[in-house]
């Protein structure tokens, strides 16, 4: 059975999209079998892929909705075992077609069940909120990885998710794991970074990845050539960064 990670963080900005894909790449690249799913309406993890999204007819929307086929949502990507499903901008207004729905909160959980015996790892990307969409993303997943940006305000919005996570816990989804903190953004020069790394290890202890994802001008480049960092510079420091990263999340799940 595969595992489904989601990763979140309400706050925006904070490496969400861009771990999602090069992590999923790493992954894929270490001959494991992955699929993104684009559960953000910006779509960007879908695009970073290469996915032309004004050319996607079925996307994560029809699935939650209109309970399209999950299969025909699936894109392929430049490397064989990476597949990505797709987001709309439709999605914006999923949560209120959502209201109505039975089990509105395990749609998500519901279409991705068929796919769990196909793939090693499925890694949804979660939209900056903690609207329906994410609900629904937490409730499908085995485990969150938490994005925490290595600046001042990063560790603001933390308790509101991890209450959100803990009522989902106890109501929704009660095998939910924090499967850890992953810092972004780190400058090492700066003192701030250093700092910011040393209060999230001592408040989160071993839940905290040791790798860090490091400041790179090369992860933000690689999304507008639809390739994650892996395919567009091996050699970057950020593609080196989030293959030691699905290293690191391998040897935990073993």
């Amino acid at each position: 059975m595969g595992k489904i990670i989601a990763l979140a963080n309400q706050k925006g900005g904070v490496g969400k999209t861009t771990t999602t894909i090069n992590l999923a790449a790493s992954l894929a690249t270490l001959e494991k079998k992955v699929l993104v799913v684009d559960a953000d309406p910006q779509a960007n993890a879908s695009s970073g892929l290469g996915v032309d999204i004004k050319q996607a007819e079925c996307t994560i929307y029809e699935c939650i909705i209109d309970r399209a086929d999950v299969r025909e949502a699936i894109h392929d990507t430049e490397i064989d075992t990476l597949k990505v499903i797709s987001s709309h901008i439709n999605l914006v207004g999923a949560e209120i077609e959502m209201l109505n729905l039975k089990n509105r909160e395990k749609i998500l959980k519901e279409v991705l069940a068929p796919l769990k015996e196909e793939f090693d790892y499925i890694l949804i990307d979660c939209s900056p909120s903690l609207g329906l969409i994410t609900i629904n993303a937490l409730t499908a997943a085995d485990s969150v990885i938490i994005p925490v940006q290595a600046e001042y305000f990063a560790l603001e919005g933390i308790s509101k998710l991890l209450n959100t996570i803990k009522i989902i816990k106890s109501k929704l989804n009660p095998a939910l794991e924090i499967e850890g903190f992953l810092l972004t953004m780190y400058d090492s020069r700066l003192r701030q970074a250093n700092q910011i790394y040393d209060e999230v290890k001592r408040h989160f202890q071993e839940l905290v990845f040791d790798t860090v994802i490091q400041r790179n001008v090369k992860l933000s480049e690689a999304p507008s050539y639809g390739l994650p960092t892996i395919l567009y510079d091996a050699d970057s420091t950020g593609a080196k960064n989030h293959m030691a990263l699905a290293k690191e999340l391998i040897s935990h799940n073993n």
